[in-house]
């Protein structure tokens, strides 16, 4: 009991990242994949894992060492257009996922209570969201995402509501099933964006220092403080790795098989479930929504503030009250209107939600080899530079997303 107590103190910025990675616009995109290929894409799953793990452990160790976010590394030690580079990159990925979300949770809330329009509980949510973020002291929205990181086990028992063939599960999972056309690809595309998604590489940095601040660790880093993120982390991307598994087993069987094909939102996931596998099955499904939602939200939104925030020079920290750092709640507050803005705009929630899981699949690749040359870099990182291993499923990681991002503009353009 002691061990797991413990163990559960250990969890902090490496848990709520993996599982704000399955956010809606996370969801909508592996609801696409199982409804569109069945269990061919499960496999992305295992692929995913080390690679999700070694760059959030890089990002991870770049906090504790250089007691800055990554945007503050960048500044510090590499030329301004670098860290404008990554800025252009991130800022409009974000700021649709953001919008995405929204609109996924306000359609869901939608199916719960037809009677309410989905807009009504888009600005409800936008509302709650921004009243907590300002009010919250750091401590309590770090335990309250921690805690709504439980919301995510929903998409655990929904499978096991509906029949289910383990050995065609075990093969699709084990041995890697490609189709080389363009739809095909952009799911890979998409799901390695929003599974190793940039805006998370920002938020595990900062969150190491906000934790180390939080905890008056003003000491040198050592081992065990090195040993206990990682442990952190791997919990963290497991638990995301797991969650994406059953999100595309449960649509992969229920609605492929059933004739289902085409989702192109998380509400149209969790409707078409709801004849096939059952209210309780739906209701989970959509309760998971809004959940992961209000997990994921303020995470986004607070990444977008530590990279505008440390690139400008101005006071950040949800450690901070309002009066200490106002522009970084005031970015945090601005990049939710721009979210939610998206909903009046005329800009589909669909195509938001696969637009921005390909865009980070297609910016992915210059962050992680910025992330990639920071790790190795002996002036910033003194004796924490990357080992073998890590530098090994790292470079996967850089080959993988850029073969990835390639392939898709070919297949776009051709």
């Amino acid at each position: 009991m002691n061990k797991l107590k413990r163990f559960w103190k250990i969890l902090g910025p490496g848990l709520i990242t993996g599982a704000s990675d399955d956010d809606p616009s996370g969801i909508a995109t592996y609801s696409q994949a199982g409804a569109a290929y069945g269990l061919s894409t499960l496999w992305t799953s295992l692929i995913a894992f080390p690679l999700m793990a070694a760059i959030q452990q890089m990002c991870a160790k770049i906090g504790l060492v250089t007691e800055q976010g990554l945007t503050g590394a960048l500044k510090k030690n590499y030329p301004r257009p670098v860290l404008y580079l990554m800025l252009v990159f991130s800022f409009p990925a974000i700021i649709m996922n953001i919008g995405a979300d929204i609109a996924g949770m306000g359609a869901v809330g939608n199916l719960l209570f037809p009677k309410i329009d989905a807009i009504y509980f888009s600005i409800f949510f936008t509302a709650v969201l921004m009243v907590l973020i300002v009010y919250l002291p750091y401590q309590k929205i770090a335990a309250t995402l921690k805690y709504l990181c439980v919301v995510l086990l929903v998409y655990l028992i929904v499978p096991f509501l509906y029949k289910q063939d383990w050995l065609d599960i075990a093969k699709s999972t084990f041995i890697p099933s490609i189709q080389f056309n363009k739809e095909f690809i952009s799911v890979l595309v998409g799901i390695l964006g929003t599974t190793i998604s940039p805006y998370l590489f920002f938020w595990q940095a900062s969150m190491e220092v906000e934790e180390m601040a939080h905890k008056k660790r003003h000491l040198m880093v050592n081992k065990k403080i090195i040993h206990d993120m990682k442990q952190d982390v791997d919990f963290g991307m497991t638990f995301s790795g797991v969650v994406m598994f059953f999100i595309i087993l449960t649509t992969g069987t229920v609605l492929y098989k059933s004739g289902i094909h085409q989702i192109n939102t998380v509400e149209q996931a969790a409707a078409a479930l709801k004849p096939l596998a059952g209210n309780f099955a739906y209701l989970l499904f959509a309760i998971g929504v809004i959940g992961t939602g209000l997990l994921a939200i303020p995470v986004l939104s607070g990444s977008l503030s530590y990279i505008i925030t440390e690139t400008f020079g101005w006071k950040q920290g949800l450690d901070k009250k309002f009066h200490e750092a106002k522009a970084f709640y005031i970015v945090m507050g601005i990049s939710l209107v721009l979210g939610l803005s998206l909903n009046y705009l005329g800009i589909s929630p669909v195509k938001a939600l696969i637009y921005t899981a390909i865009l980070y699949g297609m910016t992915a690749p210059v962050l992680i080899s910025i992330i990639l040359h920071i790790s190795n870099n002996k002036k910033v990182m003194g004796n924490y530079t990357n080992s073998r291993f890590s530098n090994i499923l790292g470079f996967s990681a850089l080959i993988i997303m850029t073969l990835a991002a390639i392939v898709l503009l070919y297949l776009q353009l051709t």
